[in-house]
């Protein structure tokens, strides 16, 4: 898969922007602050209905205008797809597919499917529990698209069910409650936590042996990394799901436990107005060389685990890819190179260097390995507000 073309209107720091891209690499390249990742982050936003960078809409809008337009023509094989997106802060965004509306925007997900690599993937390794999570769920929709539902479902459960908790508990305080509306929700939470849990487990089994290998092909080849799963539930084998052999509990399983922890949690719950159960509270466990990453990894060691992680996420993809579209996922390298020392650079070009397209942005063009910039690369310069294609 490649994107042919790309079209932006009131997107961040485009008024309007018509770009030709092709397959193979294409660099672009610009001083800081030109809009590079602006435009890789409209691509990643048509894979994803999301931004890498912002949790919002709103800053994705030129400052002036009231909404913003992205439109992306994809080729794989011998097929095309139009993709066209409209994005309005505080409104329902709209979406088009082939020049026909659809009803939901998360329609369109699995179109384009994209890897991206940023600086803030060192977040993975050294940050919050949130990152992990997102990271997983992010790669689950991307994988299958509607896993998107799900997850949806479930962010809305846990917002009902905490506000429930906290009105609850409110009440009770004041010796006038009534609790029983929680049994409720707490099926619903058992229901929709364990088909996301039981995904996210089956995600992890596929991903550990990418992963472990994706490391020593970027590192020096110190240490092994390896991936765990930590939970609450005791069903996970204290608090962290090795899954030996690949096997993984049910979801009948898996709805049990939640349901019984929410049961044994629910004084405590009433008491602190948060939900205490379920997979927004997990983890993934990133273990190197038998220490934990996380405060144990030196810099580099992190950014190795981290270009693991993103690399094993390519790897899935193009094997799920191999039979319907054998070029696999966009690869997007966004301001990474200049992150990483010169043996990482050169081991990552490597391993990408064969993709259909990748994408990179870069300040510096020497920041750019030869594996990347060489004959048949693309170049495009990138100046507040145009992309021109260089040569």
């Amino acid at each position: 898969m490649h994107v042919a073309h790309l079209s932006l209107v009131d997107f961040r720091s485009y008024p309007a922007l018509e770009l030709e891209l092709r397959p193979g690499t294409t660099t672009f390249t610009g001083l800081n602050g030109q809009g590079k990742t602006n435009l890789v982050e409209a691509i990643g936003y048509v894979a994803t209905l999301g931004s890498h960078r912002v949790p919002g809409d709103a800053p994705l809008v030129r400052q002036g205008a009231e909404r913003a337009v992205v439109r992306a023509q994809l080729v794989r094989g011998e097929r095309r797809a139009l993709v066209e997106l409209e994005i309005t802060p505080g409104r329902a965004n709209r979406a088009r597919l082939n020049s026909a509306p659809v009803r939901r925007t998360r329609e369109v997900l699995g179109v384009l499917r994209t890897v991206l690599f940023a600086p803030e993937d060192l977040a993975l390794v050294k940050g919050d529990p949130d990152g992990r999570r997102r990271y997983l769920d992010d790669l689950l929709v991307t994988r299958w698209p509607r896993v998107a539902g799900v997850r949806s479902d479930y962010e809305r459960v846990v917002r009902q069910r905490t506000a429930l908790l906290k009105s609850a508990g409110a009440a009770l305080r004041g010796g006038r409650g009534d609790v029983s509306t929680l049994d409720v929700w707490d099926e619903h939470l058992a229901e929709v936590g364990a088909e996301l849990l039981a995904a996210r487990l089956a995600l992890l089994v596929d991903l550990r042996a990418p992963a472990g290998e994706a490391y020593h092909a970027v590192s020096s080849g110190q240490g092994e990394l390896e991936l765990g799963y930590r939970s609450s539930l005791p069903l996970l084998a204290e608090g962290v799901a090795t899954t030996p052999g690949g096997a993984v509990p049910t979801r009948a399983e898996l709805r049990a436990a939640l349901l019984e922890a929410a049961g044994e949690q629910r004084k405590a719950e009433l008491e602190r107005g948060v939900c205490l159960v379920g997979p927004h509270r997990d983890d993934l466990v990133l273990t190197l060389g038998g220490m934990p990453a996380k405060g144990y990894a030196s810099h580099g060691e992190s950014w190795s685990v981290a270009l693991g992680l993103r690399l094993a996420s390519y790897r899935l993809l193009l094997e799920d890819d191999a039979m319907s579209d054998p070029g696999g996922p966009v690869l997007v390298l966004d301001d990474v190179f200049a992150e990483l020392d010169t043996g990482r650079r050169e081991r990552l070009a490597g391993v990408v260097a064969g993709a259909e397209q990748v994408l990179v942005t870069a300040a510096v063009p020497e920041d750019v390995p030869d594996a990347l910039r060489g004959a048949g690369a693309d170049r495009v310069l990138v100046s507040a507000g145009s992309a021109v294609r260089a040569g």
